[in-house]
């Protein structure tokens, strides 16, 4: 099968195929063909149900980005010999080529400020580079993936329909859920605000969607099947709920959970140093915001999900997305009880960004 993919795109059919463990959702390999190497990766037609619009969005993108920002990195698809960016295979799916960046290397864990700020840059910079870019070009390649009112209401659907003893059980989580209701009456205010933009937004900065040089620094964003038109406060929001704790959401001792704020002064200088002045007013004062927002739906979703059986996420042990939804309400509440102390740092860079600029 790798053979005729490998064909296809004119290489060698004894080429060396090895797999890589990163991401979740899509099959990736390092081929080494010929003294050269690449990505081959098959994308889950399960999550993207469109697999030749993932490729149009990224095609207009390098189009854009090649003629308005020669000099930034993008890692495009390398088309087939029919000049085609996705091979199909019958009973096995679609795959597709990259180049491998030779130098670099991805992150899975953020273990240092510096870490932070390097990635806050990155996609910082891919939003702003793509300032002049018509966000509404794009294909929708996840229908509502951050749209916090859905999300809302299947969390409403799960407790009306839902496993009752599950219903029970998550009773102190359901509270706390309700009671931070505030989190959506916000992102629907932000849904008919004109200060609120929708520009090219990545919507997965976690860490390992960035490239690092052998010197810790970032290269470029990669990853791109989520880039979609969106709101800046889904690329901080997600850097804030995967940086800011040692602990992830699979922590089952919540004891581990907390929010560092150096980590969380890296991530709010990297993004501001590409998008401060991109930002409205209205956006600025949306950064402490973007943290609540994240971990907030994230929490409704697995929530939602165990009381459904766990019928969307899956789970490893029993109460597993149980687990889950507690610790990104621990998280949630981590990050409120510091927002006074987070918020000082937002002012702070904000002031240090206007002096620097004047």
């Amino acid at each position: 099968m790798i053979s005729s993919i490998l064909k296809a795109y004119g290489l060698h059919e004894h080429s060396f195929a090895e797999p890589l463990v990163s991401g979740l959702i899509n099959r990736t390999l390092k081929i080494t063909s010929g003294g050269n190497q690449y990505i081959l990766q098959r994308i889950n037609d399960n999550v993207f149900k469109k697999p030749y619009e993932l490729a149009e969005n990224i095609r207009m993108i390098d189009e854009y980005l090649t003629e308005h920002c020669p000099g930034y990195l993008f890692v495009a698809t390398i088309p087939n010999v029919n000049k085609d960016e996705i091979v199909f295979v019958e009973n096995e799916g679609y795959y597709r080529l990259f180049p491998f960046i030779h130098g670099s290397h991805t992150i899975n864990v953020v273990s240092s400020a510096d870490q932070a700020f390097e990635a806050a840059i990155q996609f910082g910079k891919f939003t702003r580079l793509l300032s002049g870019f018509d966000a509404k070009k794009l294909h929708i390649t996840i229908p509502n993936f951050h749209n916090l009112t859905l999300r809302y209401q299947q969390f409403e659907e799960a407790l009306k329909y839902g496993n009752p003893a599950r219903t029970k059980q998550s009773e102190p989580i359901i509270v706390e859920i309700k009671r931070h209701i505030h989190i959506l009456t916000s992102f629907e205010k932000i849904q008919k605000s004109s200060f609120v933009k929708q520009r090219v937004t990545h919507h997965d900065s976690k860490i390992s969607n960035v490239l690092f040089d052998d010197k810790g620094k970032g290269i470029c964003v990669i990853d791109l099947d989520t880039v979609m038109p969106g709101y800046f406060i889904s690329d901080v929001g997600d850097m804030m709920r995967t940086y800011l704790s040692p602990a992830n959401e699979e922590e089952k001792d919540f004891n581990k959970i907390e929010v560092r704020e150096d980590f969380f002064r890296a991530i709010v200088q990297g993004y501001l140093s590409n998008m401060g002045d991109e930002l409205t007013t209205e956006e600025h004062g949306l950064i402490l915001y973007a943290g609540m927002f994240l971990i907030y739906m994230q929490a409704i979703r697995f929530l939602a999900d165990y009381l459904n059986n766990d019928s969307y996420y899956g789970a490893s042990y029993v109460d597993h997305n149980l687990v889950r939804a507690g610790n990104q309400i621990c998280l949630l509440k981590k990050l409120e009880e510091k927002s006074g102390i987070l918020q000082e740092i937002i002012s702070n860079e904000l002031k240090a960004k206007t002096l620097f600029n004047h």
